[in-house]
């Protein structure tokens, strides 16, 4: 998923001129009585969000079935950079305005921004060398790890037994997602420098990570749209689950084919 940026300078613009209102509104609707502008400024805002969201998913299952590094697949993660971009930065941003408990969606959308922001750089470079990024990353990473365990530790002793609508269970991927890409920002820090085979796997899970966060959000959280009949299916659930496993098919067949790679180099080397 190549992309070319700056988009986020455009999108924070707008989004900061849109912020104020939704502020103290429900699910990004403005009250009734509230001016005209609140009302057109919340369903700007609401559309951007499910518009990028949709757009996203599309172009993120175009590129992970394109072929790696061909036109198709980098014109599809432009577009799902730009259109993740947009539907994350707005519900991270809009979550603490909210009146109902966001404080769920809010780390979930951070999450997804920094693994989209991280994936997407490791993609645009040549070479992932340490710096300023991967000590930001580190940070942002360690933080959304201690959400995750303080949350889980909040719904366990609620008497509701959540945080916010969500049981501690879900609050596991948080915690597991931030150690996962702390680790990467430590591994990067100390090796200095990556590999092209671990600059490729860096790109890839944490795009797919970030394109599960918002298939999960949709076909899981957003179950109300969709026929009753699908409503908590099987079929929701695959769905939601699928960017794992192919996260996992391509993760495997990157480390083989460089395994292959060096099985043959080895095997034609003189001597």
């Amino acid at each position: 998923m190549t992309l070319r940026f700056p988009v986020s300078p455009v999108l924070f613009a707008v989004a900061a001129a849109l912020l104020p209102s939704i502020a103290l509104a429900e699910n990004l609707e403005a009250r009734p009585g509230d001016p005209a502008w609140m009302h057109l400024g919340a369903n700007a805002l609401l559309w951007a969000h499910i518009t990028g969201g949709a757009i996203g998913m599309v172009t993120g299952v175009v590129a992970l079935a394109a072929r790696k590094g061909q036109r198709v697949h980098r014109a599809a993660g432009s577009v799902f950079f730009a259109a993740m971009f947009a539907a994350y930065a707005i519900g991270a941003g809009v979550a603490p305005f909210l009146e109902t408990g966001q404080r769920p969606n809010f780390v979930a959308g951070v999450l997804a921004l920094y693994l989209l922001i991280s994936g997407a750089m490791a993609a645009r470079q040549r070479e992932v060398k340490a710096g300023a990024p991967e000590v930001i990353g580190l940070v942002i990473a360690l933080t959304i790890t201690a959400a995750g365990v303080i949350f889980m530790r909040m719904g366990a002793a609620s008497p509701s037994g959540t945080v916010d609508g969500s049981p501690p269970q879900a609050f596991f991927l948080f915690t597991i997602a931030g150690a996962f890409a702390a680790a990467g920002e430590v591994h990067v820090l100390l090796r200095k420098q990556l590999s092209r085979v671990s600059r490729i796997a860096r790109h890839l899970w944490r795009m797919c990570f970030s394109l599960f966060i918002a298939s999960g959000s949709f076909f899981l959280g957003q179950q109300q749209v969709f026929p009753e009949a699908l409503q908590d299916s099987a079929l929701l659930y695959v769905v939601a689950l699928s960017p794992l496993p192919i996260m996992l098919f391509w993760l495997g067949k990157v480390r083989f084919d460089d395994w292959r790679r060096r099985r043959v180099k080895a095997a034609v080397a003189p001597g």
